[in-house]
């Protein structure tokens, strides 16, 4: 079993998730957080049945994520 940090973020019309540390894109979603957090874990099995282990980025463990937020002027 491998870990994975997992972003989940709720919108006006359900939940999406999707991990770190992963080479390409992993989506999950779902009406309510378990089942956006249950499909992304799907997914991620998925992408890595499909890809093998060239899909683990190369560069260290994500030991911790923030959600920052900052404005810019357009």
């Amino acid at each position: 079993m491998r870990q994975f940090k997992i972003i989940l973020e709720k919108h006006p019309d359900g939940y999406v998730a999707y991990p770190l540390g992963l080479k390409g894109v992993v989506v999950g979603q779902g009406d309510s957080y378990e089942e956006a957090l249950a499909d992304v874990k799907s997914a991620i099995r998925f992408h890595i049945e499909t890809f093998g282990n060239e899909v683990f980025e190369a560069e260290p463990k994500i030991i911790e994520a923030f959600v920052a937020e900052t404005g810019v002027e357009i």
